[in-house]
C-alpha cells in the first residue's frame, strides 16, 4: 500500500471504533438520565419534620441524602454528555499529526497522532493523542532526530522519524504533507488564508514552536507576551488556558481562570475557542465590568468616553500621574497613617434618631493598639458596634413605636412570629417581650447588616480626603502640576461624584483605598489572570489587580504599538512590570511573525510605525492596500460602494472602520440607502455577518476579510499620538486594505513607501 492508502485504512478504523464508542455512549446518557430521574422522584419520598431536635436530624440526613445522590447522578449524566460532544468532534475531524517516536532505552517506534482530544479502545491503547499531552508537545517543537520534551515525572529524550500533518475532510484524507518542521508553510498558508468569520478558532493544528511555548508554561509567576498584530498572541494564550485545565485536572475549574479582554464585542469573538476543544469558558471580563460589579452605585466613565475625551495639557499630566506606581505607592503610606487618624465616618442611624455618633465610631476605631492593621482594626470596631447595637435593640423593645406595631399585628402575623415556638407563655409581659424582642430586631437588620458591609465608614468623603492629601506625599511640579491644578482637578472629581459619577483614572484608586481599609485579601481562589491588551492598562491598574488576585499568576499579552488609551506610556510598562514581580519567575516572549495579513499588508502597516517595529510578514501574497484621496465626501461614500461590492464578489467580509462613534454613525447613515450595512455602536452588540462599521477603539483584538479605512484625512488624524491607532486598524485587515480620506491625506501617512501601496 502507498502511504496514503494505508493511512486512509488506518482512519477508517478508528472511524469505526468511534462510531461503537459512541453507541456506546448513548446508552450511558439514558443509563444516567433514567438514574436521575429516579433520584428526581425521590424527593417525593422526603418528609420534613421538625417537632423535636432528632426529627430535625432525620429531615436533614435524608435531605443531605438525596443531595449526594443527584449531585452523583448528575455528575453522571454530564460526564456522558460532555464525552457526546468530544466524539462529534473526534468523528468529524479525529487527528491532525502523526509523529514517530522512539524513546530512550527502547527499540519500539511507536506512532503517535495527535487530535482534539484523546481516544482509546482499551487501556493504555491510546488511537489518538490529545494534542496537550506532554508528548504531543514534539510535534509543535522539534524537528526529526533527537528531541526533549517535559513530562509529569521530568525531561525524557526520544528520537523522531517522522512527522506527519493531515488535513481530513468527511472521513477522507484529502491531503498528506511530511515535513521535518513544526508545521509545514503549506498547511499554515490553508489556514490563514481562509475567511473571517464572527468568531475566532482554535488554531491546534498550526500552533507555531514560539506559540507552544506560551501554552505549556508552568514554571512563571509572570507570562509576558510582546505581539505583532496578528501574530496570533490571543489565540495562543486561549490554547494554553485549555492547556492548564488539562495539566491540572482535578486541581484547577475554569471558574479559577479570569481573562480581562479590551472590550465585550472581543469576549463574544472568542467565546467559541475553548468549547470548541472541549473545555468550558473561563470568566471573561472587561476591566470596566470589573469595575462596575465592584461599585454598582456608581456610574464609571465608559470606553467611549474615555476614547473620545482625548485630554491634553495639565489634564493629560494628571491623568498620567494617576496611573502610576508612584501613585500607588503613595497611597499604600497614606492608608497607613489612617491607622493613627483621618478616618472619615458615618453616623450609625435609626427611625431618624442618632445610635452611635461618628465620634463614638472614631474613638472605637482609633482605640485599638496600633500594632492593629487596618483590617483588624475595622473587624474590632464592627464587634463592638455589634455590642453597642445589641443593647441598643434591647432598649428600644420598650419604645412606644414598637407597642404600636405589636397592637396593629394580624393574627396570620402573630402566628408568624411564633413559629415553631410554644403558644404558651408565662405571662402576658412575656409574651409582649418575645414579640416585641422579634419587631425590634427585623427593624435593625438593615442597620446590622450595613455595619457588616461597612457603611460606617464614609468611602467617597475619604477618598476626597486621599485626593487633597495627595501633595503631601507627591512632588506634583516634577509632573508639571501647580497646586492650583491640583485642587480645580479635586473640584471637577468631587462634581462628578456627587452626580454618581467617577471618572475613569479615579476608578481603580477608589477601588483600591476601600480595600485598603478592609483589609481585603483579594479574591485568593482565583488562580490564573490573563490580561489582553496590556498596553492599555496603567502600572496603577496592574498594580491594582496583582493585590486583587495575590494567589494568581499572570500572564499578559498586548502589543505596545497599538497603545490607543496609554500611547507613549506603554514602553515602560516592561519596566514597571519588573517592579511588580519577581525577575527570576518572570519571562517575556516576543511574537514577532505576523500570520493575519498578507505581506502587503504587513509592510504597509509596519511602515506606519516610526523606529522600524520588529514585525515579520508571513509570506502570503495579496494586493497592494489602495489609498484613495477624494474630493468629497460624497465621492469617499461613491468609492466605498463600489469598494463594497468588489469584497462581496470575492466573497470577503467588510469592516469599515471610523475614529469614533459618531464618525460610524454618519457613515451609516450614508451608507444605509446603498448597502446592507450594521453598525457597531456599543461593545455589547454581537458580531454580526455582513459588512459592519464599527470605531476604532471597538476593533480592537478582531480580524476581518477586508478593511476600508473611513475618512483618514489630515483634519481627523493629525496628531502623533494617533499614530498607533491608524497602525491598529490597518493591521485589521486579512486580505484587503482600502483607505479613503478626503481632500487631503492624513500625516500620520505620509511616510509610507510609495512603492508600498496603490495611489487611487
Amino acid at each position: 500500500m502507498t502511504p496514503y492508502e494505508a493511512e486512509q485504512k488506518r482512519l477508517d478504523l478508528v472511524l469505526e471504533k468511534i462510531q461503537d464508542a459512541k453507541a456506546e455512549n448513548q446508552l450511558q446518557q439514558a443509563s444516567a438520565a433514567t438514574k436521575k430521574a429516579d433520584v428526581d422522584a425521590g424527593w417525593k419520598d422526603v418528609r420534613f419534620k421538625s417537632s423535636t431536635y432528632g426529627s430535625l436530624f432525620e429531615t436533614a440526613m435524608s435531605v443531605r441524602q438525596q443531595q449526594q445522590m443527584l449531585q452523583e447522578r448528575e455528575l453522571a449524566m454530564n460526564s456522558a454528555e460532555h464525552q457526546a460532544v468530544v466524539l462529534d468532534r473526534l468523528q468529524e475531524r479525529p487527528y491532525f499529526a502523526r509523529i514517530d517516536v522512539k524513546e530512550k532505552g527502547t527499540e519500539k517506534v511507536d506512532q503517535i497522532y495527535i487530535g482534539l482530544a484523546s481516544f482509546s479502545d482499551g487501556p493504555d491503547n491510546f488511537l489518538i493523542y490529545d494534542w496537550r499531552a506532554p508528548i504531543s508537545s514534539i510535534y509543535y517543537d522539534g524537528g526529526l532526530g533527537h528531541v526533549t520534551y517535559e513530562t509529569p515525572d521530568g525531561k525524557q529524550d526520544a528520537e523522531v522519524s517522522l512527522k506527519r500533518q493531515f488535513q481530513i475532510e468527511d472521513g477522507t484524507i484529502v491531503t498528506i504533507f511530511d515535513t521535518d518542521e513544526a508545521v509545514g508553510d503549506q498547511m499554515l498558508l490553508n489556514a490563514v488564508s481562509g475567511e473571517s468569520t464572527t468568531k475566532m478558532k482554535s488554531i491546534v493544528t498550526t500552533i507555531q514552536k514560539e506559540q507552544n511555548k506560551i501554552i505549556r508554561n508552568t514554571a512563571a509567576d509572570l507570562l509576558f507576551v510582546q505581539g505583532a498584530a496578528g501574530s496570533g498572541k490571543t489565540s495562543a494564550v486561549l490554547q494554553r488556558v485549555a492547556y492548564l485545565l488539562y495539566r491540572y485536572r482535578g486541581h484547577l475549574t475554569s471558574g479559577q481562570v479570569v481573562l480581562f479582554s479590551p472590550n465585550q464585542l472581543f469576549n463574544d469573538y472568542i467565546d467559541q475557542v475553548l468549547p470548541e476543544l472541549g473545555e468550558q469558558n473561563m470568566v471573561q471580563m472587561t476591566f470596566y465590568q470589573y469595575a462596575s460589579r465592584r461599585l454598582p452605585k456608581l456610574q464609571l466613565e465608559t470606553l467611549q468616553e474615555r476614547f473620545e475625551s482625548q485630554p491634553a495639557g495639565v489634564e493629560k499630566n494628571i491623568i498620567d500621574l494617576k496611573g502610576t506606581s508612584i501613585y500607588f505607592e503613595a497611597m499604600q503610606r497614606y492608608a497607613k497613617k489612617l491607622n493613627k487618624q483621618h478616618i472619615k465616618l458615618r453616623a450609625i442611624k435609626f427611625r431618624g434618631k442618632e445610635l452611635i455618633s461618628k465620634k463614638r465610631i472614631a474613638e472605637i476605631y482609633y482605640s485599638f493598639n496600633e500594632n492593629y492593621n487596618l483590617g483588624n482594626r475595622l473587624q474590632a470596631t464592627k464587634e463592638q458596634l455589634m455590642n453597642i447595637l445589641q443593647g441598643k435593640a434591647g432598649n428600644e423593645v420598650h419604645a412606644d413605636w414598637v407597642e404600636a406595631e405589636v397592637q396593629n399585628l394580624s393574627k396570620e402575623q402573630y402566628d408568624t412570629m411564633l413559629r415553631d415556638n410554644p403558644r404558651e407563655f408565662e405571662s402576658d409581659e412575656a409574651e409582649y417581650k418575645f414579640i416585641a424582642k422579634q419587631i425590634v430586631m427585623k427593624s435593625f437588620t438593615p442597620i446590622i447588616r450595613g455595619v457588616n458591609r461597612n457603611h460606617f465608614i464614609n468611602i467617597n468623603e475619604q477618598f476626597v480626603h486621599f485626593l487633597k492629601s495627595m501633595p503631601n506625599f507627591i512632588d506634583m511640579s516634577a509632573y508639571q502640576i501647580t497646586n492650583e491644578d491640583w485642587q480645580t482637578s479635586i473640584k471637577q472629581t468631587v462634581d462628578k461624584m456627587r452626580q454618581g459619577a467617577l471618572p475613569m483614572v479615579d476608578m481603580t484608586p477608589y477601588m483600591m483605598l476601600f480595600d485598603l481599609i478592609k483589609g481585603s485579601r483579594g479574591e485568593r481562589e482565583i488562580r490564573f489572570v490573563f490580561i489582553d491588551e496590556i498596553q492599555d492598562y496603567t502600572p496603577f491598574q496592574l498594580a491594582f489587580l496583582k493585590f486583587s488576585f495575590p494567589k494568581a499568576r499572570f500572564t499578559m499579552l498586548g502589543d505596545l504599538n497599538q497603545a490607543i488609551f496609554t500611547k507613549e506610556n506603554a514602553v515602560s510598562l516592561q519596566d514597571e512590570l519588573g517592579q511588580l514581580f519577581d525577575p527570576k519567575k518572570s519571562e517575556y516572549i516576543e511574537l514577532t511573525q505576523t500570520y493575519r495579513s498578507t505581506q502587503q499588508i504587513t509592510d504597509f502597516s509596519k511602515d506606519i510605525l516610526l523606529h522600524g517595529a520588529q514585525i515579520d510578514a508571513f509570506e502570503r501574497e495579496g494586493d497592494l492596500p489602495v489609498v484613495s484621496v477624494v474630493d468629497s465626501v460624497d465621492d469617499m461614500v461613491a468609492g466605498t460602494v463600489q469598494q463594497l461590492a468588489a469584497n462581496v464578489a470575492a466573497k470577503e467580509t467588510t469592516a469599515i472602520i471610523t475614529k469614533t462613534l459618531d464618525d460610524a454613525k454618519i457613515a451609516y447613515e450614508a451608507l444605509r440607502n446603498q448597502v446592507d450595512v450594521t453598525v457597531i455602536r456599543t461593545e455589547n452588540q454581537r458580531l454580526v455577518s455582513g459588512t459592519i462599521i464599527v470605531p476604532a477603539y471597538l476593533a480592537k483584538g478582531l480580524e476581518f476579510d477586508a478593511v476600508i479605512m473611513w475618512d483618514a484625512s489630515a483634519n481627523v488624524y493629525h496628531g502623533d499620538d494617533e499614530r498607533q491607532l491608524v497602525y491598529t486598524i490597518a493591521s485589521r485587515a486579512m486580505h484587503q486594505l482600502t483607505v479613503f480620506a478626503v481632500e487631503k491625506l492624513t500625516p500620520l501617512l505620509a511616510g509610507v513607501a510609495d512603492d508600498l501601496y496603490e495611489k487611487r
